[in-house]
C-alpha cells in the first residue's frame, strides 16, 4: 500500500513536471514568434518608406541612378525573404540593404539641395528611427531565440521538446557589411 502511494506520488510529480516543461516550451515558442512579429512590423514600415526616399533622391541625384536602383533591389530582397519567413535570408538581405542605405546617405552628402529638402530630412529621420527600432527589437528577438534554444537543449526539457516536435529557432544576425562604417572617400573615388 505504501509502495503504491509512493509510486503514484512519483508518477504525479513526473506528469506535473512534464506538463510544466511543455507549457514553458510553448511560452518560449510564442515569445520568439511575438518578437519576430515586432521586427516584421518595422521591416514593413521601412519597406513602405524606402520608395518615397528613393523618389525624393531621384529628383536631385540624376547621376546616381545605380545607387538608387541598388537600394530598391536590396529592399526587394529583404521583402522576399521576409514574406517567405526565411530568417537566414532576412539576415543576409538586411546586411545588403543597410550597406546600400549607408551608401545612399553618404552620396546624398554631395547634394546640398537634397540635404536641405524637408521631405528628404523627414524620410531620413524616419528611416533612421526605424533602423534603431529594428536593431533594438533584433536584440530582444535574439534573446528570445537563445532562451528557446537553450531550454530545448537542456535535460529533461529536451525529452519533451523532441516528443512534441519543438525546434530551435534561428538568430537574426546581420552581416559584417551592415556593421562596418561606410567609406565616404571610397564612394567618391569610384
Amino acid at each position: 500500500m505504501l509502495g503504491t502511494l509512493v509510486f503514484l506520488a512519483i508518477l504525479i510529480a513526473i506528469v506535473v513536471g512534464g506538463i510544466g516543461l511543455y507549457n514553458r516550451l510553448v511560452a518560449l515558442k510564442h515569445r520568439v514568434a511575438t518578437s519576430w512579429s515586432n521586427i516584421d512590423v518595422l521591416l514593413k514600415q521601412r519597406h513602405d518608406e524606402l520608395p518615397k526616399l528613393v523618389d525624393t533622391c531621384r529628383q536631385y541625384m540624376q547621376y546616381e541612378q545605380e545607387t538608387l536602383e541598388k537600394v530598391m533591389q536590396a529592399r526587394n530582397s529583404v521583402h522576399a525573404a521576409r514574406e517567405a519567413g526565411d530568417i537566414a535570408g532576412v539576415s543576409a538581405a538586411e546586411g545588403g540593404l543597410r550597406a546600400q542605405l549607408g551608401r545612399l546617405f553618404a552620396v546624398a552628402e554631395a547634394y546640398p539641395d537634397l540635404k536641405a529638402n524637408a521631405s528628404f530630412q523627414q524620410l531620413q529621420a524616419r528611416i533612421s528611427g526605424l533602423e534603431t527600432g529594428i536593431s533594438d527589437r533584433r536584440e530582444l528577438y535574439n534573446e528570445s531565440v537563445n532562451s528557446n534554444n537553450a531550454t530545448i537543449e537542456q535535460f529533461p526539457a529536451s525529452i519533451i521538446a523532441s516528443l512534441f516536435g519543438f525546434k530551435p529557432a534561428k538568430l537574426l544576425e546581420f552581416g559584417s557589411a551592415e556593421k562596418a562604417d561606410v567609406s565616404v572617400k571610397a564612394l567618391f573615388d569610384a
